[in-house]
């Protein structure tokens, strides 16, 4: 592991809410300048889940992204809190945004979804034996869901009509772990050691 060649001389709380908090601080960069480095801190956790029924199809949730100013379609996604375990947290939001509810799950891959202003940090999922009941929506999602063959969502990732990035990660590991002939997991990815300490399942 590389030595961190940067130095927190201070951290200044500018702004907090139930979801982030941004702190700016006064740093002393890799080139030995003084400056500032604004950070954004996530109160949650992030995960994302492809659900994957029997005849080989996905969920997609369809969604306005207040910030982008833009309609998006994606895996279904959301926080889990802070000491919570991952997998629980990605149960409550699969079933809370579709109504399905998964007896097998697997780890499909961790990663960091903006690491140049935060510290967010995501963990996929791949859900299968799936049952169906209502979707319980949080006041601020007004959803529409798609059901669609797995080939298709891959596709559309490649098309580039998928941008979420969480989804494109998700869709990237599984395209090359997923056996289409058979309908199941050919390999399972392997989740590192440092992650799985630092946020267990």
């Amino acid at each position: 592991m590389s030595k961190n060649p940067w130095k927190t001389l201070s951290r200044n709380l500018i702004y907090k809410n139930p979801w982030i908090e941004v702190q700016e601080h006064e740093v002393v960069n890799p080139s030995g300048n003084s400056g500032i480095y604004g950070v954004v801190n996530f109160q949650n956790l992030a995960v994302g889940i492809v659900p994957i029924d029997e005849e080989g199809f996905t969920y997609l949730v369809g969604q306005y992204r207040y910030p982008l100013n833009h309609y998006s379609w994606e895996i279904i996604e959301g926080g889990s809190p802070l000491g919570q375990s991952l997998l629980e947290g990605a149960k409550r939001e699969l079933k809370e945004e579709t109504g399905l509810e998964a007896q097998e799950w697997h780890f499909l891959a961790d990663l960091h979804t903006s690491n140049s202003v935060t510290n967010e940090h995501a963990t996929l999922f791949v859900a299968l034996g799936l049952t169906h009941g209502k979707p319980q929506p949080d006041e601020t999602e007004m959803l529409r869901i798609q059901r669609i063959k797995l080939e298709e969502v891959f596709a559309m990732a490649h098309r580039g009509e998928i941008t979420d990035a969480m989804s494109l990660v998700a869709l990237h590991r599984l395209e090359s772990c997923w056996d289409s002939n058979q309908q199941q997991m050919k390999t399972l990815p392997q989740r590192l050691p440092i992650w799985q300490e630092k946020y267990p399942l």
